[in-house]
């Protein structure tokens, strides 16, 4: 196993100086034009290209729990957790086809200023306070404590002054506003990119060293040959991660609750695009998208490398932990193999992607505080350099609130895809049901989306624990049910989500068809506007031709 050299730390740091000199470059030739608007700093309002939208996207999206969490979970399940990704590629283009227009036709910046104008106050108010708990509490603590982990096993630094490193780093660069971030990621992707690229190659060429062959796809042929099992994507209801990843629903049926949710409805990542003109934005969603599909490359295929490779024993003890296997630890042991400066390499590629992920998440906190919660309800004449000056003590706030509080949150134990997706999953079919009527249908009233964000969060408790006063037994014939190792039938969790969201549109229908009709705004909603260029077209095909593609061959 290979030690942090001098050369590994050279070009680590040779990586932050590019990153930190390129954003004080972007920094100061934005203030030298003189634009110090909120909406200059909050969005980048108009400046930033497509490349720098489907980049920024990415970076916002990627970090230490696919590097770790997902790949881990390649290490136990396989490629179908790629379906995670691979989906959600499918779901920014719908994103960028029906949601987007909606947004930028109705002059949209944050998603509590759509619920404040679609519904009331008090809906955005709830929902404003609920979105910067979430962020702060899990996504910011998550991230950096996953991501600190990371560089902590793989160059033996304390965890307490890599989540200072990481925060210090993230903070930096949002301070600087959407603009810095965005440019900034371009170069953050790129390392991300390259980095996982050279770990995975790695992977591959030593699985292909198992039978004494050499290269990239002998590894593949190897890896189809000795983990078959590794290459199915949609479970039977007999398959040990069934529950995880629940057959057929996977395709049709809550995991695109999951994902619909994450890409439409959610701050970090619309922020991106919001700043934008509409061709520029679908542009940047489009590009997202063929760097979502490359994702699973990256993230999932060393995972199934360090399976084939510990069946091996290449490993040794590597992968244990208190004397028993943790697949997370299989990214960070494969990239501890790797050779002088391609470890630094790698090295900067996750802390590239956790970085990044640090800034886009914190610069959300601060455009919702800023415009949603101080400038509503705190301080509404504020002048444009007061919100920018809040804007950014928000962000130091914040990362400080996630360093204290993310070592006593048992992320580690949790595991950190597992630990998101745990908390964000009982309120995602609520809060996209809210949405999507908002969107398109005008009869939807107020209190039809504080039921749909209240009972959808109810249902989604009542599901979780029903197994223990209800046998589900009868669901299992349909494949909604399973049962554990002590017999009780339970209900897989993006099954789970998927009748909760059923719930909450039925309960919405009933409530705003018992209502009166409903005076206040309704979005701007017009057939023209869903119509995309032949360009977009023609890149949508390709992506839907290889998502068709990857499901018939590993069915």
């Amino acid at each position: 196993m290979h030690t942090f050299t001098a050369l590994d730390a050279f070009v680590f740091l040779f990586y932050f100086v590019i990153v930190a000199s390129y954003g004080w470059y972007v920094y100061k030739r934005k203030r030298g034009h003189g634009s110090s608007a909120s909406h200059d700093y909050f969005l980048a309002e108009g400046s930033l290209t497509w490349w720098a939208i489907g980049a920024s996207v990415i970076a916002s999206n990627i970090s230490a729990e696919q590097f770790i969490g997902m790949s881990g979970s390649g290490f136990t399940m396989g490629m179908a957790v790629a379906s995670y990704e691979w989906l959600g590629a499918a779901s920014l283009l719908l994103v960028a086809v029906f949601f987007m227009p909606v947004y930028l036709r109705n002059k949209i910046y944050t998603m509590p200023q759509f619920l404040h104008e679609r519904y009331n106050g008090t809906v955005a108010m709830i929902m404003a306070v609920f979105w910067l708990l979430l962020y702060v509490v899990v996504n910011l603590t998550s991230i950096l404590y996953l991501g600190a982990l990371a560089i902590s096993s793989i160059g033996g630094f304390p965890i307490l002054a890599c989540m200072l490193v990481l925060a210090v780093s993230a903070v930096f660069i949002t301070l600087g506003g959407m603009k810095v971030i965005g440019y900034t990621d371009v170069i953050q992707v790129a390392c991300l990119v390259l980095g996982g690229l050279v770990t995975t190659w790695l992977a591959l060429d030593m699985v292909a060293g198992l039978d004494g062959g050499s290269g990239v796809l002998h590894g593949l042929k190897v890896l189809g040959q000795q983990a078959p099992e590794h290459f199915n994507m949609i479970f039977k209801q007999s398959d040990a991660f069934y529950m995880d990843l629940p057959g057929l629903s996977v395709l049709l049926g809550g995991m695109w609750i999951v994902n619909l949710n994450y890409w439409g409805c959610n701050q970090y990542i619309t922020q991106r695009a919001l700043g934008a003109d509409l061709p520029t934005a679908r542009a940047g969603l489009l590009c997202a998208a063929f760097l979502k599909m490359l994702m699973p490359v990256i993230v999932v295929l060393p995972g199934i490398a360090a399976y084939v490779l510990h069946q091996h024993g290449a490993f040794g003890g590597a992968l244990l932990q208190g004397g028993e296997l943790n697949p997370d630890r299989a990214y960070p042991t494969l990239l501890n193999l790797l050779p002088a400066g391609l470890k630094g390499v790698a090295f900067a590629a996750l802390s590239a992607a956790v970085v990044a992920s640090l800034a886009g998440k914190a610069n959300s906190i601060a455009t919702i505080f800023t415009l949603d919660v101080y400038q509503k309800a705190i301080r509404r004449d504020a002048s444009e350099a007061r919100l920018v000056w809040i804007g950014r003590v928000s962000v130091v706030v914040a990362m400080a609130l996630a360093v204290l509080i993310a070592p006593m949150m048992g992320i580690d134990k949790k595991g950190g895809f597992q630990y998101i997706q745990e908390y964000t999953g009982f309120v995602s079919p609520g809060i996209f049901a809210m949405f999507i009527l908002g969107f398109f249908w005008k009869r939807t009233t107020a209190g039809a989306a504080l039921f749909a964000t209240i009972g959808g969060f109810l249902m989604s408790i009542l599901l979780k624990f029903l197994p223990a006063m209800v046998n589900l037994a009868f669901l299992a014939p349909l494949g909604f049910a399973k049962a554990n190792a002590a017999g009780v039938y339970e209900m897989p969790f993006i099954d789970r989500m998927g009748f909760v969201f059923l719930f909450c549109v039925a309960g919405m229908v009933a409530l705003s068809l018992a209502a009166p009709a409903r005076a206040g705004r309704a979005m701007v909603v017009e057939a023209q506007m869903f119509r995309v260029s032949a360009r977009f077209l023609a890149g949508s095909l390709i992506i839907v031709g290889m998502l068709v593609a990857l499901y018939a061959a590993w069915w």
